[in-house]
């Protein structure tokens, strides 16, 4: 309660009386098996996003960069390379999943479907399918989730399960973290 007898809005903790911070990553018993969760915003990829990311990762490929090869191939133009959507897509689910992480286990049945071009807008959602209190890690739980990308349109880009680590105590990370 805010001191006015009000909760604290949705996605917010009352720090002091009128004080609140967003809360950044679930904790494993916010996480139930079957709770599916949109993420927002989504995220148009830009071309920056390909040229930059497609040239750190040292990808050669001349359908990711070349506009005139890629004009002469089923796409007709650039494909935004792979790795980049599996990043932008995983990279939305953090705010609300694995925040409080303290470490990322592993990434399986990674299956790319729609190709993305330059200028779609990607969207994910997740579905928590497993967890289990880690026996290596005391004060931690692993959650297994499945995440799915889609464009713009609805279409499936990428689908790929993961797991990681998140804390059992979530308020006492956050409290001590400062989060």
């Amino acid at each position: 309660m805010n001191g006015r007898g009000n909760p604290p809005p949705t996605g917010y903790r009352q720090i002091t009386e009128g004080r609140y911070r967003e809360v950044v990553g679930l904790g494993y018993h916010e996480m139930p098996v079957g709770l599916t969760i949109e993420h927002r915003p989504g995220r148009t990829v830009t071309d920056a996003d390909n040229t930059w990311l497609t040239a750190l990762a040292g990808n050669a490929a001349p359908i990711h960069t070349d506009a005139h090869y890629s004009s002469r191939t089923t796409w007709q133009r650039p494909l935004v390379c792979s790795t980049i959507t599996l990043h932008l897509v995983g990279g939305m689910t953090v705010r609300s999943t694995s925040g409080l992480t303290t470490g990322n286990l592993g990434f399986e049945e990674v299956r790319f479907r729609d190709p993305v071009f330059v200028g779609d807008t990607l969207y994910a959602e997740t579905e928590i399918t497993g967890r289990r209190l880690s026996g290596s890690q005391p004060g931690n739980g692993i959650v297994t989730c499945r995440t799915t990308g889609h464009n713009q349109d609805g279409n499936t880009v990428v689908i790929f399960t993961r797991s990681f680590f998140v804390p059992v105590d979530a308020d006492t990370v956050r409290d001590h973290t400062n989060y």
